[in-house]
């Protein structure tokens, strides 16, 4: 073990401790999405402050999330080497300067610029953050415990969307406030993640057991390669249902928006709350299915039965009148990809050694994360060829189908 890894000896700490990493990990969540989705409410006034055309707006999403699918892997082998928190702290603090940065942009270029390492600030965060909670929660309480940690997506994309539509939309204010608005609690939450936590702990049902003791004093044990965690049935179906899952929501909470205003005909900050129906109809589905999770530890059969409610929604975002459109959306909250997150980090836990697991997160997020940079910059290039976004919804919707199919070849049990 290497004199930097002798700084992180493990800790015990009490039964309350795992809360303190999931509210923190909550507040990180809702800042992480909310950096994000400040942007899509107003795409139509950047669009007219550069002159930009769809598929160009789409391209402000599809580069932020390519250097943010770069990034994961390094960091994740970053934060096992020199510390998931310090990580963490970095990354945010690039993210807020890169936000605050984007709101100052004198041209479409230099805004790219900005939003690329504002995406590689927030890579700094999935991995690492997902190995501290899963060290810190308890093994029963593992899905429900990361389906509150997810739940701060939910609130972070409905606030990124109510913040931008009621000071841009509705008071008028430049396109640019929501960005340094949202500059100065990003670098907060970044900077309590290093003091408050703790980089290495032992749960209370650890505490006393031979193999615990060993395992935290020495880096021997089972470690993987990314060929192997490539190769790996359960993780590579995981991943690509990830990939499928994230493409379909990122159509949604990209264009969802923009849609609503030009096809639709909604106007104001009733954009942005139509929008939010989204994450936060996500917040009780993701806790219900990961209270599913966790008592029955039917991972195939459960995900079967939810990704089809949430092609069909997918689909009929584009299909529905507007009098069914509302339902629609609450129930691809309810299935959709938050719903469904929680589900798949347990599932790649358990698939996953516990000293390759922040690789494994940054590996699975890097796959999944993919569909996020695809999914903005073709369905803006759709809606210009066609004149309208819906094929983009449909095409969604058809990704959904093809995950759920590939994950239906999983092994219940943990593969070798």
């Amino acid at each position: 073990m290497s004199s930097l890894e002798n700084r992180f000896k493990a800790v015990s700490v009490s039964e309350k401790y795992w809360w303190k990493v999931v509210i923190l990990s909550f507040l990180g969540w809702i800042l992480i999405y909310a950096d994000r989705t400040i942007i899509n409410p107003i795409q139509g006034e950047i669009g007219k402050a550069f002159g930009l055309t769809n598929a160009q707006l789409g391209l402000i999403s599809s580069v932020f999330f390519l250097a943010y699918a770069i990034a994961q892997i390094p960091f994740g082998t970053i934060g096992n080497k020199f510390g998931r928190r310090l990580v963490i702290m970095v990354g945010f603090l690039l993210c807020a300067l890169m936000t605050y940065t984007s709101g100052i942009a004198a041209g479409f270029g230099m805004f790219l610029v900005f939003r690329v390492f504002a995406g590689i600030g927030q890579a700094a965060y999935y991995g690492p953050q997902y190995a501290l909670s899963a060290e810190a929660i308890p093994s029963k309480s593992l899905t429900l415990g990361t389906a509150i940690i997810n739940s701060g997506m939910a609130f972070g994309t409905s606030g990124g969307f109510l913040v931008s539509s009621y000071l841009v939309l509705e008071k008028g204010m430049h396109w640019s406030v929501p960005f340094l608005v949202m500059a100065i609690p990003t670098a907060i939450i970044g900077i309590l993640f290093m003091t408050v936590l703790k980089e290495r702990v032992i749960r209370p049902e650890d505490q006393g057991k031979e193999v615990v003791k060993k395992e935290v004093a020495s880096d021997d044990g089972e470690k993987m390669t990314l060929g192997q965690i490539f190769t790996n049935r359960n993780l590579l179906c995981a991943f690509i249902l990830c990939f499928c899952s994230i493409y379909a929501n990122f159509v949604i909470i990209t264009w969802l928006p923009n849609y609503l205003q030009t096809e639709r005909g909604y106007v104001g900050s009733l954009v942005g709350i139509i929008s939010s129906l989204v994450p936060w109809a996500s917040i009780p589905g993701a806790l219900l299915f990961a209270r599913l999770n966790d008592k029955v530890r039917a991972t195939k059969k459960l995900v079967l039965a939810i990704m089809p409610l949430a092609m069909i929604a997918t689909f009929g975002i584009a299909f529905v009148p507007n009098s069914m459109l509302l339902p629609v959306l609450i129930l691809y909250g309810l299935t959709g990809k938050l719903a469904l997150d929680p589900i798949l980090v347990a599932f790649v836990t358990r698939n996953s050694p516990k000293k390759s697991l922040a690789i494994v997160l940054s590996a699975y997020n890097f796959v999944g994360m993919s569909g996020s940079i695809l999914a903005p910059y073709i369905t803006g290039w759709i809606a210009d060829a066609t004149g309208s976004m819906r094929i983009g919804f449909y095409l969604g919707a058809a990704m959904l189908l093809f995950g759920a199919l590939v994950f239906s070849m999983t092994r219940e049990k943990r593969a070798a």
